[in-house]
């Protein structure tokens, strides 16, 4: 299958956040040293977002629900919905990341991965494409595909996909060039690094191995490393780190938020940020470009 879309370009990471604080965020990210653009509010009006958009292509969702689970009366389709909702029980953070789709229901995405990991015997299995969408603060209509593990669990440990209908660039507005532009001089995605127990080590170094389409180019018992691509062309593109949790921070991620994402890498400019930082939720580490 050589002609068959890649499946190993990152296109973005989720960071989750209490409902309706998508403004409380930007700002907190703004502190941080990035520059956050508008997002708007996704088609099911369950979730809204606003973006920081790095040189590379990347960029950092930062989401949350609209509104609490109380909010919508009990019975009702919509609480169904809220309550039914994939991230509906994720702990705040990173929680989820994708990789680009390529917007086809002719070349499912799902299709490429299910076979190979028939192949592989891996286990990954990917549900048949959904549509998605959202809004932005300028009245454009985005749509795309969404590519999703199958099991809701594997979010955030298995990427998602996302293949735009509608131009990439309205969804990650890269131009002007200021969107990409940050106080802490932060230019992409250096590493995702995704924890799990030594029990779910083994089985899912093999899934992300059938997903990507490729070898890791690093294995030892508790360290597994995949080279990524990125939209933009770049020296090297983001690495996907797996690590089996040993320090007690790492057992003690685990055991609270489960098997899922626990650090971003940063590239920063000599001179840029150099101190690791937390977001309100999350880890962040700045390495040099």
């Amino acid at each position: 299958m050589s002609d068959s879309p890649s499946t190993k370009i990152l296109d973005h990471i989720v960071h989750l956040t209490p409902p309706g604080s998508v403004e409380a965020t930007s700002e907190q990210f703004r502190r941080l040293g990035f520059n956050v653009i508008p997002g708007g509010t996704h088609t099911d009006g369950l979730t809204a977002n606003a973006l920081v958009i790095l040189a590379d292509g990347v960029y950092i969702e930062l989401i949350c629900f609209t509104h609490p689970p109380s909010y919508y009366p009990p019975g009702s389709p919509e609480r169904h919905a809220r309550d039914s909702h994939h991230w509906a029980s994720k702990a705040l953070g990173w929680i989820d990341f994708a990789f680009v789709g390529n917007g086809s229901l002719a070349t499912r995405i799902s299709d490429v991965i299910n076979a190979r990991a028939r192949r592989d015997g891996s286990g990954a299995v990917y549900s048949p494409e959904v549509p998605g969408g959202r809004e932005r603060t300028d009245g454009k209509v985005l749509k795309w595909l969404i590519t999703a593990p199958e099991d809701d669990a594997k979010r955030g440990t298995l990427p998602f996909f996302c293949g735009d209908i509608t131009p990439r660039e309205w969804r990650v507005p890269v131009d002007p060039p200021s969107n990409t532009e940050h106080p802490s001089t932060a230019q992409g995605v250096s590493h995702v690094v995704i924890l799990a127990s030594p029990e779910d080590f083994s089985s899912i170094s093999r899934q992300l191995t059938s997903v990507t389409g490729d070898t890791p180019v690093s294995s030892n018992g508790a360290e597994i490393i995949w080279q990524l691509n990125c939209s933009k062309t770049r020296e090297r593109g983001p690495r996907l780190l797996l690590r089996s949790a040993v320090s007690d921070a790492e057992v003690e991620f685990v055991r609270d938020a489960g098997t899922g994402i626990y650090e971003v890498g940063l590239l920063v400019k000599v001179g840029g940020r150099r101190e690791d930082r937390s977001t309100p939720y999350g880890r962040i580490v700045w390495c040099p470009a």
